[in-house]
């Protein structure tokens, strides 16, 4: 049995689905939910991840987890060391924890903090382990959705700045691959997608799959930093924002580690925009 937290997300739907297709019994963890998520071969379940009580009720009796940093674990809860040394005697073997790219690149920022920690925790816990440290993630231009829906316009910084965005999907299937099998014990996985590209060509790409035009508008980064502070701490919200305006060399580069894992190439930001154009209509 494999326990999946984060397992409504952009990862985990699809890491549910792939991990049950290929027959595993998969307990989904989630703080809502919902009726349609109750699928056979899957038992949903609440918990506090962020608590050592809620983490080991959720693991118990499961030989593998995939862990992802939602808000209980990420901003707030229990030390990371105490967290992982709460699954001592579920039965877990296997741990595959999702970090970030900025983990690696950037050790001194206060952002990704919480998820070096997490790292070291899992390094040290004594259990089989796989880091996964993705770039930016397709499908944060599901943020401007309402936007394109309703006036047809993208406002984003950076509009040129172009980064390597991967697919969750992608995340989802190296996942399922260090969860199931063998060779990926103590193994880092840098994820992107194959080729960098920024805010203003995915709205062109957007535009392109919809057939209509979409206009782009060039937020300054004061602009950026007072929308996104409504959803994020101001620390993150700095950090994300030092990524997306002045990528090191490391960021902006693409890595093989799907292809690698998957023995395909990262799927392009094309693929997500055209697997989700409906969300963009």
């Amino acid at each position: 049995m494999i326990t999946v937290t984060g397992a409504t997300g952009n990862i985990g739907r699809t890491l549910v689905e792939l991990l049950t297709g290929a027959g595993e019994e998969v307990v989904a963890v989630s703080r809502r939910p919902r009726a349609e998520d109750r699928t056979p071969g899957v038992r949903w379940t609440t918990a506090d991840t962020g608590t050592a009580a809620g983490l080991r009720a959720a693991t118990e009796g499961s030989r593998a987890l995939f862990l992802l940093l939602g808000g209980e674990l990420n901003s707030r809860g229990e030390d990371p060391a105490t967290l992982l040394g709460a699954v001592e005697g579920s039965g877990i073997e296997r741990i595959v924890l999702v970090s970030s790219q900025a983990a690696g690149t950037r050790p001194g920022a206060p952002a990704h903090a919480r998820l070096r920690e997490f790292e070291a925790a899992v390094r040290g816990s004594g259990r089989d382990f796989t880091v996964l440290r993705p770039g930016g993630f397709a499908s944060n231009a599901f943020a401007w959705a309402e936007g394109i829906r309703t006036r047809r316009t993208v406002l984003a910084p950076f509009g040129d700045v172009a980064l390597p965005v991967v697919d969750p999907a992608d995340i989802a299937a190296v996942a399922a691959a260090a969860l199931r099998e063998d060779g990926h014990a103590g193994r880092t996985y840098v994820l992107t997608g194959p080729e960098a590209v920024g805010p203003r060509r995915q709205t062109g790409i957007l535009a392109e799959a919809l057939g209509e035009e979409v206009a782009f508008v060039e937020l300054s980064r004061a602009e950026a930093h007072g929308h996104l502070a409504r959803f994020m701490p101001d620390e993150v919200v700095s950090g994300t924002l030092d990524v997306l305006g002045a990528p090191l060399p490391e960021e902006r580069a693409v890595s093989a580690d799907v292809e690698t894992v998957l023995g395909r190439p990262a799927a392009p930001f094309g693929a997500w925009a055209a697997r989700n154009l409906a969300a963009f209509r």
